[in-house]
C-alpha cells in the first residue's frame, strides 16, 4: 500500500540559484546534492522539519523543459506551503524580497496569501484552519 508522497519534481534553471533560494531564502534544507553523469545532479530540499513530501530540483536539459520553467502548471498555484505561524513566515518572507501577488486573505480553510518563487512558479503561503489540514488553497 502507497504511503506517502515523496518528492515532486520542480524544474528549474540552475541547480545553485534555485538552491539559494529555497534554501536561503525560503528556509527549506538540502537533503541532498549529488553529482550524477555529464553535469547533472540530484537536488533535493524540503521545509525544515518536514519528513515526508519534498522538492526535487531538476534543471532544464531541453528547449521544451526550459520553456516550462516558472509555469510548470498553466499560471495556477501549484505548490502549497503550510506553516502555524502565517504572520511570522509573511513578514519574514516579504522581507526577504519574496514577490506576493495579495495581501494575505482569510478563507474558510484557513489564512492564505500568494506569492512566487524565483522562477514565477505560484505558491500558496498558507495557515490552515483548525479543523482544515488537507482542504485545497488557492490553486
Amino acid at each position: 500500500m502507497m504511503s506517502h508522497l515523496g518528492l515532486v519534481t520542480l524544474v528549474v534553471r540552475d541547480y545553485d540559484e534555485a538552491i539559494a533560494f529555497y534554501v536561503g531564502v525560503l528556509g527549506f534544507e538540502l537533503v541532498e546534492d549529488t553529482p550524477l553523469a555529464g553535469d547533472k545532479r540530484w537536488v533535493i530540499v524540503r521545509p525544515k522539519g518536514a519528513r515526508e513530501t519534498a522538492l526535487l530540483l531538476a534543471r532544464a536539459a531541453t528547449s521544451d523543459q526550459r520553456r516550462r520553467i516558472g509555469d510548470q502548471t498553466g499560471g495556477r498555484v501549484g505548490f502549497f506551503l503550510y506553516t502555524d505561524d502565517f504572520a511570522g513566515e509573511y513578514e519574514r518572507l516579504r522581507s526577504a524580497g519574496v514577490f506576493f501577488e495579495e495581501t494575505p486573505r482569510r478563507e474558510s480553510y484557513g489564512t492564505v496569501a500568494v506569492f512566487r518563487d524565483l522562477y514565477g512558479n505560484r505558491w500558496d503561503l498558507l495557515q490552515p484552519g483548525s479543523s482544515d489540514v488537507g482542504q485545497a488553497g488557492s490553486g
